[in-house]
C-alpha cells in the first residue's frame, strides 16, 4: 500500500456506545487521501469488533488490539504506526465536520511555517455542557494565530487535542507521545512549543466535542488540575522560568496559592503576590507579602507570574502591565 498523505491516530477504550457516530464522520471526509491506525486500548464492550468491521470494510483501516495501557501509552504505540507526513488525532466519541480534514491541510499548505495546527469546536449535546467547558470554548475558539497560540499557551492547552493535525517532522523533532504523569495532550503541545514550533487553529468550528462524565479529563488523575500546574511548572522552567530562582505572582485567591504551592514544591521561591482585594492587600502566603497592584513597577526585577481564575481579569491585568511597560513573556506570563 502507497503512503498516505495524511494519517489518522483513533485512541479507543470501551467506545462502543459512539464509535459508530464517529467513524461516519471520517468516512464522510471530503479529503480521502488517508489512513487511520485504530488502537483499542483493551476495550471489554463492542469497541473492537466495531473496528474490525470497519477494517474489513475499507482498506485505509488498520486496528491495533493492546491490553489495557492508557491512553498515552495507546497513543505512543499508534504513533509509531502512522505512515503519513501529517498526522491527526480524532476521538472515538466525538464528531468531525466533513471537511476537517481538508480545510486543516489546506491551510497547512498555505502556510509551510505553521507546524500544527488545530480548529475551532463545539461541545455537545447542549444540556451536558457546563460553565467551566463553555468558558473554555470561548476562550480556545479566541485562539486562531500563532502569536496569540503562544501568548495563551501556558494558560491551558490552546489547542484541543481531538482537533490537532501536525506535521510528522516537527512531531518526531519534538520527541511524540511521553508518558509524565500529566495531560500527554498540553504536554507534546508544550514541547512543540519549546522546539520551536509555530502553532494555530483553523477559525472555523470543524470538530464536535462530547461532553461527559465519562471523559478521561474528568476521571483520571493524570488530568486533574495538579497534574496541569505540574506540567506547566516543568516546562516554564525550561523556558521563561530558567535562570529565575525567585518570582512574583499576580493572584492571591485560590488559583494563585495553589500555583505558588506547586512552584515552592519545585524549589522556586515567592517573593511576593500582587491583588486588588484591600482584605488580601498587607496579608502573607506561603511567608510572601501581599501587595496593591497599582505597585507592581516597584518590584519589576522579579519574573511575574499571572495565575487568576476570575472572567475578564486575565485581559485586564496585561492591560494594566502593558500601560506600566512590561513586555509579554519577557516580564510576565500568564500561567492560568
Amino acid at each position: 500500500m502507497s503512503e498516505p498523505r495524511l494519517s489518522v491516530l483513533l485512541p479507543c477504550r470501551d467506545a462502543a456506545e459512539h464509535l459508530a457516530q464517529a467513524v461516519r464522520s471520517l468516512k464522510l471526509q471530503t479529503f480521502h487521501d488517508f489512513e487511520v491506525v485504530a488502537v483499542n486500548d483493551g476495550s471489554r464492550d463492542g469497541t473492537g469488533d466495531t473496528l474490525e468491521r470497519w477494517a474489513a470494510s475499507d482498506d485505509r483501516v488498520r486496528v491495533l488490539h493492546l491490553e489495557r495501557v492508557g491512553l498515552a501509552e495507546a497513543l505512543q504505540e499508534g504513533a509509531r504506526r502512522c505512515r503519513g507526513e501529517l498526522l491527526a488525532r480524532a476521538d472515538a466519541d466525538d464528531i468531525a465536520h466533513p471537511r476537517r480534514f481538508a480545510e486543516q491541510i489546506e491551510f497547512l499548505s498555505a502556510h509551510p511555517e505553521i507546524s500544527a495546527i488545530g480548529t475551532r469546536v463545539r461541545y455537545f449535546p447542549h444540556e451536558q455542557v457546563g460553565w467551566g467547558a463553555r468558558r473554555y470554548q470561548a476562550w480556545l475558539n479566541g485562539l486562531s494565530d500563532p502569536e496569540s497560540v503562544a501568548r495563551d499557551i501556558f494558560v491551558e492547552c490552546p489547542i484541543a487535542h481531538p482537533t490537532l493535525m501536525v506535521r510528522r517532522s516537527a512531531f518526531e523533532k519534538a520527541g511524540g507521545y511521553r508518558v509524565n504523569g500529566w495531560p500527554e495532550d498540553y504536554d507534546l503541545i508544550l514541547r512543540l512549543h519549546l522546539a520551536g514550533a509555530r502553532l494555530g487553529n483553523v477559525p472555523r468550528v470543524l470538530h464536535f466535542w462530547r461532553e461527559g462524565n465519562h471523559r478521561a479529563s474528568r476521571t483520571d488523575p493524570r488530568y486533574a488540575p495538579e497534574a496541569f500546574r505540574g506540567c506547566k511548572i516543568h516546562y516554564l522552567r525550561q523556558s521563561y522560568l530558567q535562570g529565575h530562582d525567585a518570582v512574583n505572582i499576580w493572584g492571591a485567591g485560590r488559583v494563585g496559592k495553589d500555583f505558588a504551592r506547586a512552584l515552592i514544591d519545585e524549589g522556586v521561591e515567592i517573593h511576593g503576590f500582587f491583588d486588588i482585594d484591600p482584605r488580601k492587600i498587607g496579608q502573607q502566603i506561603h511567608g510572601a507579602p501581599v501587595w496593591n497592584a497599582r505597585d507592581v513597577t516597584r518590584h519589576r526585577a522579579r519574573f511575574l507570574l499571572v495565575a487568576v481564575g476570575a472572567a475578564g481579569a486575565r485581559q485586564l491585568i496585561r492591560e494594566q502591565l502593558d500601560r506600566a511597560g512590561f513586555n509579554e513573556p519577557h516580564d510576565y506570563c500568564c500561567a492560568a
